[in-house]
């Protein structure tokens, strides 16, 4: 996208800021009742989409109809909430394919407002990244786009609307996309599909004196500057006040049924905008993959914690040793991480599960712990491009602005590339509040943390930079076109924090729409 076609943003960061903050008919974040799906056994919450499979000559085609419609749900005992879904739950059908496959998904909008799709992680072709106004028109009530692609690389994903982003994923509005490896060996026995999120309620926004105005909190009233001297995280964790599981709260999460000697995958998913630390008490794991990226050697770890980023994913095995049934919990510092409580439950064994809340347990360092499955950049690479891009926020004329390099979207600095380049980028955070900067159409190697090399490269595409740290991470330019990179805290994009790389001599054939570029996060 260039300046001009940018330009057309600039009049709606207000708007933005509003429809970040909403919490459509009284909520705001929405968390996945999601997919538990297993190789050998199956366990679906909810089932998958059950594609139609077709070939043309050694190709296989999966096609899949998502619909995106209007619902309610219960996520925690009497508590009943308004969502936006695909399929008819919050999350929607998960999306499984094996790796080769091409994939088609056929969406048809019976909502009110218009959406998209994008594929968060995936290297699709830019025109299919569903970026409203950049990458492709918004799908407006009662029209439907079909999604194109093949899936090259396995691993977990998960898709959600990007039109309005912080309002349409906090209503309901994603899924997950799982892809299978095609010549997979020592496949896990159990095969389950985590999603973490958080929900705001009524109740609790009127705690906050936050009204309801047609779905959106009012913001008018509020001195932002007042706001600001908070921590944003610690304001977010006041104002969130039902964490789920699969779009579940408390006794209403569906018990991981397992059974002695078996191997056990569970694909750690964070839809929302807070990091969520998962422990899995007295039971020996592995991380097997990041952000949809293998780990090799990664050593049997026991009585760490796991804390996933917003948009961030981590798959874990673990074999069941059945000594008793267990329960995986959250060590999150609020009072709302009781709601996280997944039993772990062994086939004939009915006794209640036990859990264990020491606090006083270490965090998973990713960037200390198993090798990348391959490694391309190294202390001595020569890149060809290399940006600083220092993470801030302020308040401007009484409004909360979350800023790139003193700037903000759609004013900010594209970084420009050329096809084949090799790209530094270093983000700082001088801020008060954590930002998982998340790259589309690419993933990128973490080289250093507060300057010093890393000693377990790893590859991601999403990454949790918290204040005062600085991280160095590296991509090859291979995928042409114009991509955002913002932070995954979606209020934090919706007020500014975006930015964009550009290859060079990339035109899309998207005619912009005004409408749709100010609703492109």
């Amino acid at each position: 996208m260039n300046k001009k076609t940018m330009t057309f943003m600039g009049i709606v960061l207000s708007t933005a800021l509003l429809s970040a903050c909403s919490s459509m008919n009284g909520i705001d974040h929405s968390s996945m009742s999601g997919m538990n799906q297993s190789s050998t056994k199956s366990q679906a919450i909810p089932a998958a989409v059950t594609p139609v499979v077709s070939k043309v000559g050694n190709q296989t085609i999966k096609e899949f109809s998502l619909v995106a419609k209007s619902a309610e749900q219960e996520i925690k005992n009497g508590v009943k909430v308004p969502v936006w879904t695909y399929n008819g739950t919050v999350p929607g059908s998960q999306i499984r394919v094996t790796q080769g496959d091409r994939v088609k998904v056929h969406l048809k909008n019976e909502l009110s407002v218009p959406i998209t799709i994008h594929w968060h992680g995936y290297p699709v072709p830019n025109s299919m990244d569903g970026i409203p106004g950049m990458t492709q028109a918004s799908i407006k009530p009662g029209q439907s786009f079909t999604y194109d692609f093949v899936a090259t690389t396995p691993g977990t994903y998960w898709y959600h609307s990007h039109y309005n982003s912080a309002a349409q994923v906090d209503k309901g509005l994603y899924g997950t996309f799982i892809v299978d490896p095609k010549d997979e060996t020592n496949k896990p026995n159990r095969d389950y599909t985590l999603v973490l999120d958080e929900w705001m309620t009524d109740s609790n926004m009127n705690s906050h004196d936050m009204s309801n105005m047609n779905g959106q909190m009012n913001m008018e009233n509020h001195d932002m500057s007042t706001m600001s001297n908070m921590d944003h995280d610690q304001m977010m964790k006041q104002m969130y006040n039902v964490y789920t599981v699969n779009g579940k709260a408390g006794n209403l999460i569906e018990p991981l049924t397992v059974k002695k000697g078996e191997k056990v995958r569970l694909r750690f998913v964070n839809a929302g905008y807070l990091s969520h630390t998962i422990h899995l008490p007295n039971q020996p794991f592995q991380v097997v993959a990041v952000d949809g990226n293998p780990l090799a050697s990664a050593p049997l770890i026991k009585d760490q914690l796991l804390r996933i980023g917003p948009g961030e994913r981590y798959d874990v095995e673990f074999t069941a040793d059945g000594a008793t049934n267990w329960i995986m919990d959250s060590h999150d510092d609020t009072p709302y991480a009781a709601d996280i409580r997944i039993p772990v439950m062994y086939e004939g064994n009915n006794t209640t599960p036990k859990s264990d809340l020491d606090k006083n347990l270490p965090i998973v360092d990713i960037t200390n712990y198993g090798d990348a499955a391959n490694q391309t950049f190294n202390e001595q690479t020569k890149f060809n491009k290399k940006y600083t891009l220092h993470l801030n926020s302020k308040v401007v004329n009484g409004s909360q602005e979350y800023m790139i390099n003193d700037k903000i979207y759609p004013n900010t600095d594209p970084l420009t590339v050329s096809k084949g380049d090799q790209v530094k980028v270093t983000l700082i955070n001088d801020g008060k509040s954590d930002h998982p900067m998340h790259l589309h159409g690419h993933v990128f190697q973490v080289l250093s943390k507060n300057g010093k090399p890393v000693k377990d490269p790893v590859w991601k595409d999403t990454i949790v930079v918290r204040p005062g740290e600085r991280y160095d991470i590296a991509f090859k330019a291979n995928n042409t076109g114009n991509w955002m990179f913002h932070c995954h805290d979606l209020h934090h994009a919706a007020m500014g924090m975006m930015t964009e790389v550009e290859y060079q001599g990339y035109h899309s054939s998207i005619k912009p729409d005004p409408e749709d570029m100010k609703a492109s996060e």
